[in-house]
């Protein structure tokens, strides 16, 4: 079940659910709207899933950044989610998709004790520029059923995620 944005709000103020910095204008009927962080990584490069990947890593600067075809971005969301009651799920938007921007269509989902500042996946169909702090999609909270895992406690691959990461695939080869 999908959570209001007056169970999101209200989730917020009883600690369930954690978004930092949190702006209660920023909800809208399901949902909240992220921002982009001012941080991007760029690859130009081949990619190779048995080895990292490498990546040049920019800061966006206040008058914006022209993303262009062809390269693959990774960014990073200016909001920090968390929730051990609550699962996350992630997405672009309209407004941002209409400028041709696809955003996070590989790994929308945040488990339950999930707690970082998303890592994007950005592809452009044609050159756009893109601002820090912009809105760039909505995130919606899933009420879960059974008895709750938390991501942290188990241990997981990414559970120590605090910026941009990059794909760890590469630690599964061995």
């Amino acid at each position: 079940m999908i959570l209001t944005s007056r169970k999101i709000a209200r989730s917020v103020e009883t600690g369930d659910i954690v978004i930092s910095p949190f702006d209660a204008r920023r909800l809208s009927p399901n949902a909240y709207d992220w921002r982009l962080g001012d941080t991007i990584r760029v690859c130009e490069n081949d990619l190779d899933a048995a080895r990292p990947s490498e990546f040049t890593e920019q800061t966006i600067p206040e008058s914006g950044m022209v993303l262009l075809p062809g390269r693959i971005y990774l960014g990073v969301t200016y909001e920090r989610t968390y929730s051990e009651r609550y699962a996350q799920m992630i997405n672009g938007d309209r407004t941002i998709g209409a400028l041709g921007v696809w955003v996070h269509v590989s790994a929308p989902l945040g488990h339950v004790g999930h707690a970082i500042r998303w890592t994007l996946e950005i592809r452009v169909v044609r050159p756009v520029r893109i601002y820090p702090r912009m809105t760039f999609g909505k995130i919606i909270f899933l009420s879960t059923s059974g008895q709750n895992a938390s991501y942290q406690q188990m241990g997981r691959k990414y559970t120590r995620s605090v910026g941009i990461d990059t794909s760890r695939l590469y630690e599964e080869f061995g």
